[in-house]
């Protein structure tokens, strides 16, 4: 099944693009999300409103969680769950940047099993199934194989490097990057592109699911800040933070976090 959802998915995506691109950046519609959700464009909704009319009807047994549906406790007695962020990046996408993507992804009892993320303004569609390996536009990927931090570069926000966040208030040294979509940051480094990334917020599913599994298909490692392997369709749809990287950076990452800074906002 994983091999069959994910040209499901692959097909979405490449239909989303079409709707997406046929916005432009600034001149698209944009508002706030009430409570200080973040900004939400006329794009995001027509992309998901194709999303939640073809994918479903595709798949009527399954689950549905995305950032721009209102969410449902029906999802949760669900075995698989389709995990949506009709566009990641929003606020680039609203600048006419083109460094925001669709990130769609199925989960089966907790663990991704398909994931497609898909920049269309770059011509990048990054994929996975489970037991199948990662490819970027058809081609093998794979995680880097570097295994100094101090000379490795890790994809994180500014706030992530706060001292109150490491062991003795040390931050470790190593050349931060930023991209400012989370589901990008993960395909880049499924790609080997980047060494790893790291975020310390709470960070909502739809947009780790996808590459979480692009990441691990590649060889890497996806945890949460703690260390833990992610589980996804939860009843709070936040994880603790993500990790992301070969086995060796994401080990020295993890050691090197202070486990009482869980609490401490980035």
């Amino acid at each position: 099944m994983p091999a069959a959802d994910l040209h499901l998915l692959i097909d979405a995506a490449r239909e989303a693009g079409q709707i997406a691109t046929r916005y432009s950046g600034e001149t698209a519609q944009r508002w706030d999300k009430p409570d200080g959700a973040g900004p939400v464009t006329e794009a995001d909704l027509a992309v998901n409103a194709m999303l939640e009319q073809r994918l479903p009807a595709a798949r009527p047994g399954y689950g549905w969680l995305s950032e721009e549906t209102e969410d449902s406790d029906d999802r949760l007695d669900k075995d698989r769950v389709f995990i949506i962020d009709p566009i990641d990046g929003t606020r680039s996408f609203a600048e006419g940047s083109r460094t925001w993507a669709h990130s769609l992804a199925i989960a089966e009892q907790g663990e991704v099993t398909a994931a497609v993320i898909y920049l269309p303004r770059r011509d990048l569609l990054y994929a996975a199934a489970k037991g199948q390996g990662a490819t970027l536009n058809g081609a093998p990927i794979k995680v880097s194989d570097i295994s100094d931090l101090g000379t490795s570069e890790i994809l994180a926000a500014k706030p992530n490097l706060d001292p109150r966040h490491w062991q003795q208030g040390e931050v470790p040294q190593f050349k931060r990057v930023y991209r400012p979509s989370l589901a990008y940051r993960l395909a880049l480094v499924g790609q080997g592109r980047f060494d790893g990334m790291l975020t310390l917020r709470p960070s909502w599913e739809w947009d780790i699911a996808a590459g979480d599994l692009i990441i691990r298909e590649a060889g890497g490692i996806c945890s949460d800040r703690t260390g833990q392997p992610l589980r996804f369709n939860n009843a709070h749809p936040r994880l603790n933070g993500v990790i992301g990287a070969g086995a060796d950076i994401h080990k020295t990452l993890y050691a090197r976090l202070d486990p009482k800074s869980a609490g401490i906002q980035p």
